[in-house]
């Protein structure tokens, strides 16, 4: 039997390594394909060529990276959702680690800009490396990190293995897994647990996402529910966040329905719901599409269905015309949700999974979605039970709640305030993670020789 054991552990073992070999090969070889296109792509632009340079490892300039007495921190968030969590998470850093020098990546060029346009002059934002051997080693070999930070499920195996290899300290902060991903993720259980043993620390957002990463094989001593970063905001800077908003939508006592992070075919659904409230009161309809490359397909829905619209970016110094405002831009869907009175969480009347209903809530509004969440299962089940958040569903049921909450104010804002209470009990995150970095990087000091970096 111990023979049989013993023979299974090996295959496995093997198995995992070729699974890696075939993953790196494979990185490997688009990674050469682009340097190859990358004259050809750098002169076409757009999408495909931004920040191609850096995504390759190539980063700006030899600059002096290592001052005397400064930890390096990379931080890894991937798009618009993770950076908004980096920006409070390293706002703290700031504050409580001393001689600390942070690098941001983003995967997105979305995210990236935001990183730019929120944390230019606190940190070095860059777009991070391709997950593949000859740029990884590169951009390594440059950032000479004291400490990597990954955010909510940054899991990229060639990165992780090579820091490891480098002697690096890893953290997995904001870490979630959602029950989808987890299903998938648990068929190569084996090759999973073989980088995510490298996390000194993962830092979970629910128990849920905790018993996720356990499954996954991470040491259930490594694991701290510490809540999401999202939710940590003071309180005035949710007035002032709501005021200004409702200022530029050009909004005093008419209400506001913000539908947010809008996939194929739910503008369609919900425009009759959008006319049915606008026969009732008077309302403004924000449309935030999850994918801006269809503003196309939306706006021109709107012209079919007779829906004057404007977009977002042209209502900044002047005043709205339309009642009707289509989100034309990324990362300023969150503030948006602050300045709504009625809210719906797309990709959740069609199949795609749901988006994060905590995100709304936080502003302590009630928070409205369809019945496929399985992506945010967990904070849908939470809100739900509070009285904080509705499932529908259809757009049929939707409408009937929100016309039922006009009608009884009373019964608004006791959801309100349940919405406010449920994501108040998930703060406190900030505070809990920071300190994990802090120790982390404490640590690190003490077992660093003097040796030089080389990866």
């Amino acid at each position: 039997m111990n023979f049989c054991v013993v023979w299974i552990n090996l295959i496995g073992s093997l198995l995992e390594k070729l699974l890696y070999l075939l993953y790196s090969a494979l990185g490997t070889g688009l990674y050469c394909l682009l340097v190859l296109l990358f004259p050809l792509m750098r002169l076409v632009g757009g999408r495909y060529g931004y920040g191609l340079e850096q995504r390759l490892g190539r980063y700006p300039g030899r600059v002096a990276l290592r001052r005397s007495g400064h930890s390096i921190l990379w931080m890894h968030a991937s798009s618009v959702g993770e950076t908004q969590a980096a920006v409070i998470l390293i706002d703290a850093l700031l504050r409580s680690c001393a001689s600390l020098r942070i690098f941001l990546t983003s995967t997105t060029e979305q995210g990236h800009r935001m990183a730019q346009s929120r944390l230019s002059e606190k940190v070095v934002c860059l777009l991070a490396p391709l997950d593949a051997p000859p740029a990884v080693r590169r951009a390594v070999r440059f950032l000479r990190p004291d400490l990597y930070i990954g955010l909510e499920t940054e899991l990229w195996p060639v990165l992780l293995t090579r820091l490891r290899a480098a002697g690096v300290p890893l953290l997995l902060l904001n870490g979630r897994i959602s029950e989808r991903s987890f299903g998938r993720y648990r068929r190569i259980r084996s090759f999973m647990q073989s980088f995510l043993a490298g996390f000194e620390a993962v830092a979970a957002i629910s128990e849920a996402d905790g018993l996720r990463f356990a499954g996954l094989g991470v040491p259930e001593s490594r694991i701290q529910v510490c809540g999401n970063l999202k939710y940590d905001m003071p309180a005035e800077q949710m007035e002032h966040t709501r005021a200004a908003q409702r200022k530029r939508l050009g909004v005093a006592e008419q209400k506001v329905f913000v539908c947010g992070s809008t996939h194929e075919g739910e503008e369609a659904m919900l425009a009759p719901v959008y006319r049915k409230l606008a026969a009732t009161f008077p309302v403004v309809w924000v449309v935030a599409p999850r994918h801006l490359e269809r503003l196309p397909a939306v706006e021109a829905l709107f012209r079919r269905l007779y829906l004057p619209f404007e977009r977002y970016s042209e209502l900044a110094g002047k005043e709205r015309t339309a009642a009707v405002v289509l989100v034309d831009v990324m990362g300023d869907l969150a503030d948006l949700y602050c300045g709504g009175d009625h809210i719906f969480c797309g990709g959740s009347l069609v199949d795609r999974g749901g988006h994060n209903v905590m995100e709304a809530a936080r502003w302590g509004r009630p928070v409205c979605f369809g019945p496929y969440m399985k992506d945010f299962n967990d904070a849908a089940h939470l809100l739900q039970s509070t009285g904080g958040g509705f499932q529908v569903a259809d757009a049929d049921a939707l409408t009937a709640l929100l016309l039922h909450h006009h009608a009884r104010p009373e019964a608004y804002l006791a959801a309100c305030t349940r919405a406010a209470e449920t994501a108040a009990g998930q703060r406190g995150a900030v505070a809990r993670q920071a300190g994990i970095v802090c120790q982390c990087l404490a640590s690190s000091r003490k077992t660093t020789n003097a040796a030089p970096f080389l990866p």
